[in-house]
């Protein structure tokens, strides 16, 4: 499902009405059409509905499922709260059919009693007051409606947003409707996925009304993804594959206060698939995995007062792929083995963790890698590498996480709730799965261990961080469900639950 702003989606309008001509109007009937078939399965025909309508082609959408509901028998009233003026073009023709219908209208002129009266009278309100053109707050005689609504504790149903949401990232303030459901239409709006907002889509789901999947490709780069990406994008297995055809790893980290990082960094790119392994840390460290890790070979690394300070015994020429910074600290004589690694990998290379505290004096080297390099940062992470506050990351992902992997030409994984994986060419992908378990110590070395193993395997890069991200959340939405708890969930549970969803999810091999 593709992710759009609100220009965007006005750019996808606008080509399929002009260069591929479907009019208007059929989309606003397709349009009403099928979020009345969403909300008939969260009513029944005892319910009282009333369709809030506002201007512009949201309350169209409005009219289209006032009539839809309306002629099915279902008790439905429309409350037109902008003036006669601001309802124009195919708005004005879909009123006009719900009139002839025997629809019926209440105008109000902003008394706010009466609208609080006919919110108080129903059961179900239907949101169509304000759409995707929001800019700064609600005006006061929309915004008294919206605080009604949120104080009716009424069954709420927003079309395509919740009136006062902004669709786009870089919010201001803002008042919103608090929605219970939302019909989002056409594409996935950027607001669904930010922290500030996704709450007042309540649950959500997209329908279809008949924009070309070209047109909106041409417009957007931006998908979520889903199990459909999942299933569709994961590699088979030969039956003649070998251990060195699913790539040899390299993973460098670990200290002797945090042993445990590097541990768990290998053990999840062993269970996620990845043909040989080989941990790189102290030997403290090697004389504590060796028993919990049998399948991993190990190299020791030079080390100071017991932090890492250099792998000139790596011979890095022969692995695939190289994970560093977990647990590695942040003491200065580590950075040294950070700059060598840049250097000397030859395969791809993923930096986490106290990499990336060690990164931030030598992100200008990364320009000059020759193959993929992957950085998977929190908000945290990402706010020290571009020295800006962490609310600031979080108003603006989608384009912090662009600009800096395209000007660095790195894939970039800002992880969090709603992760956003960015390619160096910019596109960009949504998966928010997972579930607050996830939120513990450790889940990001899992995450690393898990790209790991899936960038070795026969699957372009971009795709197999996707779904090295997906399989981290699915592992942990599964055992959540299954026999864990958010509170109890740990990251050694979600390596341990790698595979049943690779079980369950890739059946058909």
């Amino acid at each position: 499902m593709f992710i759009v702003t609100a220009e965007e989606m006005y750019g996808i309008d606008r080509e399929t009405m002009g260069s591929i001509g479907v009019d208007g109007k059929i989309l606003m009937e397709n349009a009403g059409r099928e979020v009345s078939r969403e909300i008939k399965k969260r009513i029944t025909k005892k319910d009282v509905i009333t369709v809030l309508v506002g201007g512009g082609n949201n309350g169209g959408d409005g009219f289209v499922v006032a009539r839809t509901l309306h002629v099915e028998g279902y008790s439905v009233k429309v409350v037109q709260v902008v003036g006669d003026e601001k309802i124009k073009g195919d708005a004005d023709y879909h009123k006009n059919l719900f009139l002839r219908c025997n629809g019926l209208i209440f105008y109000r002129d902003f008394i706010s009693d009466e609208v609080k009266h006919i919110i108080k009278d129903s059961t179900v309100i239907v949101d169509a007051m304000v759409g995707i053109g929001v800019r700064g707050k609600l005006k006061d005689s929309i915004l008294s409606i919206a605080q009604f609504v949120n104080e009716s504790n009424k069954q709420v149903i927003a079309i395509d947003i919740p009136s006062g949401l902004p669709a786009d990232e870089y919010h201001s303030e803002f008042y919103a409707v608090q929605a219970d459901t939302t019909v989002v239409i056409g594409a996935l709006k950027q607001s669904l996925f930010l922290q500030d907002t996704a709450s007042y889509y309540g649950e959500w789901m997209m329908v279809s009304i008949g924009f070309p999947f070209e047109v909106i490709h041409q417009y957007t780069d931006k998908q979520w993804w889903n199990i459909t990406d999942f299933q569709s994008s994961f590699p088979k297995r030969k039956e003649n594959s070998h251990k060195g055809t699913h790539g040899r790893g390299l993973v460098i980290g670990g200290n002797h206060l945090m042993p445990g990082s590097v541990m768990m960094t290998t053990r999840a790119a062993v269970r996620s698939g990845a043909g040989l392994t080989t941990t790189g840390t102290s030997k403290s460290v090697i004389s504590m995995m060796a028993s919990s890790c049998n399948e991993s070979m190990y190299i020791p690394i030079q080390e100071q007062e017991g932090y890492l300070s250099g792998a000139s015994e790596i011979d890095y020429s022969v692995y695939d792929a190289v994970a560093i910074g977990m647990g590695i600290g942040r003491k200065k004589v580590t950075q040294k083995l950070i700059q060598e690694t840049i250097t000397a990998a030859k395969g791809i290379l993923l930096v986490d963790a106290d990499g990336l505290y060690h990164l931030k004096d030598q992100l200008n080297e990364l320009k000059s890698r020759q193959k993929p390099t992957i950085l998977t940062p929190h908000p945290g992470e990402m706010a020290t590498l571009l020295d800006v506050t962490i609310s600031e990351i979080l108003q603006k992902p989608f384009s912090f996480s662009k600009e800096f992997a395209m000007e660095y030409g790195v894939y970039l994984v800002l992880k969090g709730k709603f992760t956003i994986i960015t390619s160096p060419t910019g596109r960009q992908v949504v998966e928010s799965g997972g579930n607050p378990g996830l939120a513990k110590g450790g889940s990001g070395d899992v995450l690393s261990g898990i790209i790991l193993a899936m960038v070795m395997q026969d699957q372009p890069i971009f795709e197999a961080i996707c779904n090295a991200c997906y399989l981290h959340s699915a592992s942990a939405d599964n055992l959540v469900k299954e026999k864990h708890s958010v509170y109890d969930l740990t990251a050694t549970d979600i390596i341990e639950g790698i595979p049943n969803v690779l079980r369950t999810l890739t059946s058909s091999e």
